[in-house]
């Protein structure tokens, strides 16, 4: 064949199930059972059916054929032969996903092109370990034929495919069942749920197993803190121990969103965590982890990796969720996905956007008015406003902050979230610092790795003038969610801190950061020309204030003195700064 051509094929795309952990355990090993699964099972099946193998990667291949019952008949040959010759004794097995399709593909030397070729190989990712799904065409061609059972999956969305793609699993002698995903179980109404599976040990001395142990507790536990995030109890996870498992099959299982799993192994003088965090909906990897540190000092490591777990995993989970609440048609918004629609827009601090999140949020409330962390970011949202000199009414914003964030309590008294945002209520528009100390420490405790509740809780700090608990609170919130949308608050107080601090310099390092990550946060442009003015920068002082003034045009030094938190000298230093600077009486 010397030129592309297009032609009708059966197009098989096979790939082998976990492979690249496979080869992280043991690269020299793998490879050598892989050339011998091709010599003794991929180039035979592929020959004895006619077949025309396209291409070979490290852990897939293409192949084609002239006909359905071809394709399908080396599939179930491949299958049965790995099932035989890929299992080692003291090793995990060497597996295959299998996918087939017919299309009209363009077929040249060296490969095949086209939407028929990537329909197969999202047919193949659907698979189980050991298993085979074919599309409606495939299945048409085999109905009826001996030895071969079709399971309907229904209409699939698969990546890349645009239309819904309706498909099969095989049932035949040696070959693992794909079956349909049973519905999840109502976690939460629709709220994201995880499973930590126990970490895989390769060539682990048996000593080390109580370390991944600790090492799986410790990751669920501060999980368990997050908001909004069901996490499966570490009894329920552990018959998965020892082998490789599919994280899909788990997922079914527990009826959970997500899974993260991994590896724990010696690496010289070092111990090293891998993890992977897997969508089971589609089987999509979100997120890739690594964690190293010293056997001497496990402790501290499983606090660092179950920390920087929960800085990855936030986010990913975040954005996969809001992600599918976009999707879904407005009269089928649930609380917790209107929510998410909120909190994407309310730190961008667009005017426009910022009001369309509070409607969003009072749909959540009516949605589910038994949903604390809904009625808490209400609160907030005042008291955003507020801080931005955005109010109509500064009484009113207080009053409705007031409330919301008592409903947040009444119906979840424990709520990490709820306590944070109740006590820098109390902060904020109160000037009642203790009072909002101890409801930010139970914030903490409730949540110890909630980054709002560290953020909120430094910002008290520094009213009560203890600095470096202020500069440590705003620096751990940074720590567990560094790409948190809200993270600029957080880098803001540190800003602010110095300013109270007396350290002019930081303070105008640090607010010139947030001023490039968020021009529209008008409390750290305040504190910035406040810091400018301090160190001497009077025209850039002046140049803040004239960016403040666009943020709010009606900021006057009367109204801010009456509403923000600083108080005594403190406030009459801050606010002469700030005439200095140019801003208007």
């Amino acid at each position: 064949m010397n030129a592309a051509q297009r032609r009708l094929v059966a197009v098989l795309a096979a790939d082998v199930v976990g492979y690249s952990t496979l080869m992280e355990a043991d690269e020299e090993g793998t490879h050598e059972r892989m050339q011998r699964l091709v010599v003794a099972s991929i180039d035979p099946s592929i020959g004895e059916h006619r077949g025309r193998l396209i291409n070979r990667i490290g852990d897939g291949f293409l192949a084609t054929f002239d006909s359905a019952l071809d394709a399908a008949g080396c599939a179930i040959a491949m299958q049965q032969g790995f099932a035989r010759l890929g299992v080692s004794p003291g090793l995990p097995p060497i597996r295959l996903r299998i996918g087939l399709n017919i299309a009209d593909v363009i077929v040249d030397d060296n490969d095949v092109f086209g939407d028929g070729v990537n329909l197969a190989a999202r047919l193949q990712a659907m698979a189980e370990p050991g298993g085979v799904v074919v599309s409606t065409t495939v299945a048409e061609q085999l109905r009826g034929r001996p030895g071969i059972a079709l399971i309907d999956l229904g209409e699939q969305r698969l990546k890349n495919i645009r239309r819904p793609v309706r498909a099969f699993g095989m049932r035949a002698r040696g070959i693992a069942p794909t079956l349909p995903p049973p519905e999840l179980p109502p976690l939460g109404a629709d709220r994201p749920s995880i499973a930590v599976l126990p970490l895989r040990q390769p060539h682990a001395d048996p000593d080390d197993a109580y370390l991944a142990d600790g090492m799986i507790e410790g990751v669920i536990h501060v999980l368990a803190g997050l908001p909004d995030l069901f996490v499966i109890a570490h009894g329920s996870t552990a018959a998965f121990a020892g082998a490789e498992a599919d994280p899909r099959m788990v997922g079914r299982s527990l009826g959970v969103r997500y899974v993260l799993d991994g590896t724990f192994r010696r690496v010289g003088a070092r111990l090293r965590i891998t993890t992977r965090l897997i969508d089971v909906e589609d089987g999509s990897l979100l997120r890739v982890g690594r964690f190293d540190g010293a056997p001497d000092d496990i402790f501290e490591m499983q606090d660092r990796a179950s920390a920087d777990v929960v800085a990855t995993i936030a986010p990913s989970v975040r954005e996969r969720e809001l992600a599918r609440a976009v999707r879904k048609p407005p009269e089928s918004q649930s609380a917790y996905d209107c929510v998410l629609r909120a909190l994407d827009l309310m730190p961008r601090l667009d005017h426009g956007g910022f009001d369309r999140a509070r409607a969003l949020l009072q749909q959540a409330v009516v949605a589910d008015p038994n949903y604390a962390v809904a009625w808490s970011y209400l609160a907030f949202w005042h008291l955003i406003r507020l801080a931005q000199g955005w109010t109509p009414s500064a009484a009113e914003d207080v009053t409705q902050a007031g409330q919301a964030a008592e409903a947040a309590l009444a119906h979840d008294p424990g709520n990490a979230t709820a306590l944070a945002i109740k006590g820098h209520f109390l902060s904020y528009t109160q000037r009642d610092f203790v009072g909002a100390a101890a409801l930010l420490e139970r914030a903490v405790a409730a949540g110890p790795n909630n980054p709002l509740a560290w953020c909120l809780s430094s910002a008290t700090s520094g009213y009560l003038g203890d600095y470096a608990r202020a500069v440590e609170q705003a620096q751990q919130a940074l720590r567990l969610s560094p790409i948190d949308p809200f993270a600029y608050l957080s880098e803001y107080l540190l800003g602010q801190t110095h300013y109270l601090a007396g350290d002019m310099v930081e303070a105008v390092r640090v607010g010139r950061r947030v001023a490039a990550r968020n021009h529209m946060h008008a409390a750290n442009l305040r504190t910035l020309a406040a810091s400018l003015v301090a160190a001497g920068d009077a025209a850039g002082a002046q140049a803040v204030a004239r960016r403040l003034l666009a943020i709010d045009p009606k900021f006057s030094l009367a109204a801010f003195a009456q509403r923000t938190p600083l108080t005594g000298a403190v406030l009459e230093t801050f606010v002469a700064r700030l005439r200095e600077a140019g801003l208007p009486a």
